[in-house]
């Protein structure tokens, strides 16, 4: 049985606010496309993200639908699996599921329900059979359902007999011993769970969530490009974009191979080449310490994009900056001045990188906000309020009036004055 596994493509994703990313899920689709027509997968899996938002717009739907669509062209033979993640709506998954069902694409959203022991045969909406193989599809579900897992494996096991074939299991959540660099914010909102609990009866465990790819139970094996252990085997296939830039590895497609039932597993790493490279500044060495030094960075980066034929020349880039620096107040404006000739090819990160010890005055010993903490909008208006109270308490204010004007002016400009 032959896999190409991936997921979390995040598809319409507006990063840093700012900047849309669809050249970019493009670029991979073209490679994922040359990927199925060279190694010909028995099937395609996407263990869910596929889109940021629970509502994408009506263009990032039909980026997907035709790139589903050409890669179906492309490999007619080759059957597509993709399961809901987090990130999804799970009916509007689902809903298109039997549309897709009659091109060899199947699109589970919606896990089974809170009563689903009074459906008889409710597992077989999460098989779907392979001439080689089985794939127990299961979208993202919230809160511990173990016996969810493992009740269709058992059902697979019933339907496998002899002689026995290969069985994948699809899921979208944290398992605890994964390795969650680069994207702490979003762990928390997908309750981890043991490896244990996912059940038995699987070869390979194709994950979703976890945007670093690694074969659980094998860190030390992450960098190599392709590597075989015996089943069962769980990997994370992970994003095959930079989400963020604190996702500073490589990126790869999982090309998975199992010999038979409770054979030996083969992966080899497929590395994605991003549209977009993300990198900081500088590169190396001390942090900028001046808004001058930070600007000249930016300008050499922009020099070199301007100069570049090739067609990844593009960039996202951060900076960082000595702590006790003060940014010239345009200075976030000045960057994007740099960047908006370069037609998007230069992307800016604003939030700050701050390094070093920050020098406190002896007339600094009262509690105060730096201006760097202000530049890199640390703070809202209220926090800042708080936090130097104090030392305006001869102008007669009260804490708890100010707070009520700041409310009041909040519920304004979010429409809700009454």
């Amino acid at each position: 049985m032959k896999i190409i596994h991936t997921a979390d493509l995040h598809l319409g994703q507006l990063l840093y606010q700012n900047y849309e990313r669809g050249d970019e899920h493009e670029f991979f689709f073209r490679q994922l496309e040359e990927w199925c027509r060279e190694e010909r997968p028995d099937v395609l899996l996407l263990s869910g993200d596929v889109f940021d938002i629970h509502q994408p717009s009506a263009r990032v739907r039909q980026v997907f639908s035709e790139a589903v669509a050409s890669l179906r062209h492309a490999m007619p033979g080759m059957t597509v699996v993709i399961i809901a993640g987090n990130h999804d709506s799970a009916s509007r998954i689902q809903s298109d599921n039997a549309m897709w069902r009659l091109s060899g694409a199947h699109l589970i959203g919606l896990p089974p329900s809170s009563n689903y022991c009074d459906t008889p045969g409710w597992e077989d909406d999460y098989i779907i059979r392979l001439d080689n193989g089985w794939v127990a599809a299961i979208p993202f579900m919230s809160g511990d359902r173990t016996e969810i897992y493992q009740a269709v494996l058992d059902r697979i096991g019933e339907l496998n007999k002899e002689p026995a074939l290969p069985v994948v299991m699809m899921a979208h959540l944290t398992v605890t011993s994964s390795d969650t660099e680069g994207h702490d914010f979003d762990i928390g909102m997908v309750k981890a769970v043991d490896i244990e609990q996912l059940g038995e009866g699987y070869d390979y465990l194709a994950l979703g969530h976890i945007h670093k790819s690694q074969t659980l139970g094998h860190p030390e094996d992450r960098m190599k490009e392709s590597v075989s252990y015996p089943s069962p085997v769980a990997r994370y296939a992970g994003s095959p974009l930079h989400v963020s830039c604190d996702e500073a590895y490589p990126h790869s497609v999982s090309l998975v191979e199992i010999d038979t039932r409770c054979g030996d597993v083969t992966i080899r790493q497929l590395r994605v080449n991003q549209l977009r490279h993300f990198i900081t500044l500088p590169k190396e060495g001390e942090p900028y310490t001046s808004s001058q030094e930070a600007l000249d960075g930016v300008k050499k980066i922009a020099k070199e994009i301007e100069k570049s034929t090739a067609e990844d020349k593009g960039r996202y880039i951060r900076l960082r900056v000595s702590r006790d620096t003060i940014l010239d107040a345009d200075f976030n404006q000045r960057v994007y001045d740099i960047a908006e000739p370069l037609a998007g090819e230069l992307r800016y990160n604003p939030r700050i990188i701050r390094e070093g010890e920050e020098k406190i005055n002896d007339t600094e010993a009262r509690d105060t906000i730096k201006v760097t903490e202000l530049q890199d909008m640390s703070y809202d208006p209220i926090q800042f309020v708080e936090r130097t109270f104090d030392n305006y308490s001869d102008l007669g204010l009260e804490l708890k009036d100010i707070r009520e004007m700041f409310a009041e002016v909040k519920n304004y400009m979010e429409g809700k004055e009454s």
